[in-house]
């Protein structure tokens, strides 16, 4: 089993995320609390450990990791064509669980899957998961859960799941879920909800009517 770590213990929490740097910064995987599940995280500039994340997971190709990063600028750095209306989602809503799916710089050099030039980004509202992002730079993180089982609201439920897959968990206490992050699609003039989960429809609209757009769910 990897190492855990004890977030409420500000030794541990110390030498937790300062280990979990370094796993992920060697291609390993690591276990964070977010603002809504538990996720796996990986380096999201190795392929190795996107795949490792994938393998962990039981998941395929095409149904590639979000990307979470520490700071609202590191967008302008994964993504072209932002549109005015997600720049004010951003700016009102991050951190926060708001997933936006955005055409992705073509410069980058990664592999995060089967993504068709797309790249999900989320800004967590958590303190860990954003000291370590601050640390480590984006990282590609799921659900830590295997798929098709229930996300982990602990680090126990994540271990049970995931095991010696991963080598640092870091323990949070119970994540906020079971809801996940809302994702809404920024790849056309109009914006698409693709799940919705704790921002609700209606708060979204409220930040960009004012530009006069509007986000439907389609589901």
């Amino acid at each position: 089993m990897g190492t855990r770590y004890d977030m409420a213990d500000t030794a541990e929490r110390e030498a937790g995320v300062t280990e979990a740097s370094r796993m992920l910064q060697r291609g390993r995987l690591a276990v964070l609390p977010t603002d809504t599940v538990y996720g796996v995280g990986a380096d999201a500039f190795s392929p190795e450990a996107v795949q490792r994340l994938l393998d962990a997971k039981g998941r395929g190709r095409q149904m590639p990791p979000p990307v979470l990063v520490s700071a609202k600028t590191t967008l302008e750095a994964l993504a072209v064509g932002v549109p005015d209306w997600a720049r004010a989602l951003v700016e009102e809503l991050w951190p926060g669980p708001l997933t936006l799916v955005l055409r992705q710089q073509p410069s980058l050099q990664w592999d995060l899957g089967e993504t068709r030039g797309t790249v999900a980004v989320r800004m967590p509202d958590h303190e860990v998961a954003l000291e370590l992002l601050a640390r480590t730079g984006p990282l590609a993180v799921s659900s830590a859960n295997r798929s098709g089982l229930p996300a982990a609201l602990t680090v126990d439920e994540a271990e049970e799941m995931l095991g010696d897959s991963v080598r640092v968990y870091l323990d949070g206490g119970a994540a906020p879920g079971p809801v996940p992050s809302t994702i809404v699609d920024c790849t056309a003039e109009q914006g698409r909800v693709l799940r919705l989960g704790a921002l609700p429809l209606d708060r979204l609209n409220e930040v960009v009517g004012p530009l006069g757009a509007e986000i439907v769910d389609e589901g």
